[in-house]
This record gives structure tokens, C-alpha cells and sequence, in this order.
């Protein structure tokens, strides 16, 4: 029987009454808002076992452009794996990756990306989340291997892009068509294509580079050759839909997906086959 999801938030269901109005009234004041919203994300409170495991795990913190980022770790092992959480996640929704993980010999390191969890800030973006994955790597060194969620995934292959030392990343559920990206907010909040459209202008106003560049069908055409990328995605996934990774595995010859079937875009990361295709990866069995 499949869980119901849980109700959006109350601010986000007055924003979807109130965005397609203030569209039509005063398109430039939405503009703006969408930005705000964009780079804003929902802190959601953690389960009561993702509570659990965060006790048990060594906490410690590294400073990103002048804020606290959360960092825990579980087990003892020399060797890592790092997890990167997707947006409005938290670190501790890999709780059931630790143990097997533990359990095959490494460490497990995840961070709270700035802005989420117990790290500090309201807003953030994606050139925050490198900075904040490459201070974590520059206290750790280099993983084994990086599995990521969501928008952890476009995380994770701009790290690499970048000459983060990752030889081996598991993208699950991970967003990459830069269109689909912004629609995906849109959706939410019943906002339209032209607030896309002005969105994209405002991207490349303010970072000197089209939204397009920031996304994985960009990243993964430069990432180094020695990269490997496993996708794993549901067909059920209302939130980032199939044809994403699909376009994605298309792009890359070093890059292989595997598709599920009614885990969804969240419970994905409970289910015991799919911790078993990561582990596998990870430690080379798999590729």
C-alpha cells in the first residue's frame, strides 16, 4: 500500500493561490518573488528515526561563505562514501544506506547543505552547495564513491566538473533538463511560462552564464573521463520525471540507468534494491 504524501506546507498553499494572481496584477513583482522562492528552500522537521540516527552519528561543523554547515559521520573506516542530499532534504534521509555502507567497509559522510537542516542560512543555490561539498572533501579527502538525491545529482556532477576527486556517483532521483527544472517549481506554486522565461533572463544577468549551464546536461559533457555515473530513477516519480535521466544517459556514454518501478521520488531511498545497486557500484562490482 503506497503512503500518501504529506501535505504541502501552509505557506506554499497560499502561494498557490496567490502567485497566479499577482502574475496577471504585477508580473514584474511575481518575477522577483519566483527568484525569492527559487533559491529559498522549505525546511521540512525530521523524522523521528532520522533523529535517531543523527545521534549516533559524530557531528562537526566546517564554515562556508561565512556559515555553519552541519557534517555527520558514521562508522570508522579509513575509506568514505559521501552523501549529498537533494533540496529541502536533509542528510540523515540516507539513514538506511549507513549500515550497509558500514557494514561494507566504509565510513559514510553526509552533510546538511547550506540553508537546510542544521546548517545555517534562508537561501542558497547551487554554487553554495560546491562550496560547501568541497570544504567537507578538503577535510576528509577524496570518497570512494558520492551518492546524492534529487538535486544532490546536479550537486554532485558540477562537483566533478569542477575537479572534485569523484570517480564514482550515483545520482538517484535527479533532475537535469534546465526547462523542467524551473517548470517543476512552477508547477507547485500554478505559476506560467513566462515567469520561466524572465527567470532565465534574471539567471543570466546575475551569474553571466544561461540556466542551461547549470544543470547536468551541461555538467555531464564536461566532467572528467575517468568519471562514472549510475542514475537510478522510478518511472513512478511525479517530481523529476523519467524522460530527465533518460535524456541524461543518453549524453554520456560513462553514464548507465537503472529504472525502478513505484518507489516514487522520496521512498526510493528506503528500499533495500536499490541500497544493493548502490552498493555494488560503489565498490566496483557494478559499473
Amino acid at each position: 500500500m503506497k503512503k500518501k504524501k504529506p501535505p504541502l506546507p501552509w505557506v506554499i498553499r497560499v502561494v498557490r493561490w496567490i502567485f497566479p494572481k499577482l502574475e496577471r496584477l504585477a508580473p514584474a513583482l511575481a518575477h522577483r518573488y519566483f527568484v525569492r522562492i527559487f533559491f529559498t528552500p522549505v525546511r521540512y522537521r525530521a523524522t523521528e528515526k532520522e533523529t535517531e540516527v543523527a545521534q549516533r552519528a559524530r557531528q562537526s561543523e566546517v564554515r562556508v561563505r561565512g556559515r555553519h554547515v552541519h557534517v555527520y559521520e558514521w562508522g570508522e573506516a579509513s575509506t568514505y562514501v559521501l552523501c549529498v542530499h537533494g533540496w529541502a532534504g536533509r542528510a540523515t534521509q540516507f539513514r538506511k544506506f549507513i549500515e550497509p555502507l558500514n557494514q561494507a567497509g566504509f565510513r559514510v559522510v553526509a552533510l546538511d547543505g547550506p540553508a537546510h537542516g542544521r546548517s545555517e542560512g534562508k537561501q542558497t543555490n547551487i554554487l553554495d552547495f560546491y562550496e560547501a561539498v568541497r570544504a567537507v572533501v578538503d577535510k576528509h579527502g577524496a570518497p570512494e564513491g558520492v551518492v546524492s538525491h534529487s538535486f544532490g545529482g546536479g550537486v554532485t556532477l558540477y562537483c566533478a566538473m569542477k575537479g572534485l576527486p569523484f570517480k564514482r556517483v550515483v545520482n538517484i532521483a535527479s533532475p537535469a533538463v534546465a526547462d523542467e527544472i524551473i517548470d517543476s517549481y512552477l508547477r507547485v506554486i500554478n505559476g506560467s511560462a513566462g515567469t520561466r522565461e524572465a527567470f532565465k533572463k534574471y539567471v543570466l544577468r546575475t551569474y553571466g552564464k544561461p540556466f542551461e549551464e547549470f544543470t547536468a546536461m551541461h555538467f555531464v559533457g564536461h566532467l572528467p573521463p575517468d568519471t562514472d555515473v549510475l542514475l537510478i530513477h522510478d518511472r513512478d516519480d511525479k517530481d523529476v520525471w523519467i524522460a530527465q535521466p533518460r535524456a541524461l544517459a543518453k549524453a554520456h556514454p560513462r553514464v548507465k540507468l537503472i529504472e525502478t518501478e513505484g518507489l516514487g521520488h522520496n521512498r526510493i531511498l528506503k528500499d533495500e534494491g536499490v541500497i544493493s545497486m548502490v552498493l555494488d557500484f560503489v565498490t566496483d562490482t557494478g559499473k
